[in-house]
């Protein structure tokens, strides 16, 4: 699982969702403004188990200490959540 590997938040989410976009568009204003570093966009329709995980709370971002944040989501709650300190994994 990408999770366990990779110190880049994940944004789980799916190719036909606009609320994914939304999301992802978020993330990637906050990655130009240096609120955040690359990220790492799954699609959990390649998972069942990331499917049946997330399948009705997507777009959802998680960082690798495991905290994640739902939709809904603004610019200044992805902020605090990509700058709050992360606790031990």
């Amino acid at each position: 699982m990408p999770e366990l590997c990779q110190d880049q938040p994940i944004l789980y989410g799916t190719s036909a969702c606009h609320l994914c976009e939304q999301a992802e568009s978020l993330l990637q204003q906050a990655t130009r403004e240096g609120l955040a570093g690359d990220f790492i966009k799954v699609d959990i329709s390649d998972s069942d188990d990331l499917f049946a995980r997330y399948g009705l709370r997507i777009p959802v971002l998680k960082r690798r200490d495991g905290a994640e944040l739902g939709w809904p989501f603004g610019a200044a709650e992805l902020a605090a959540f990509l700058t709050e300190p992360q606790r031990q994994a």
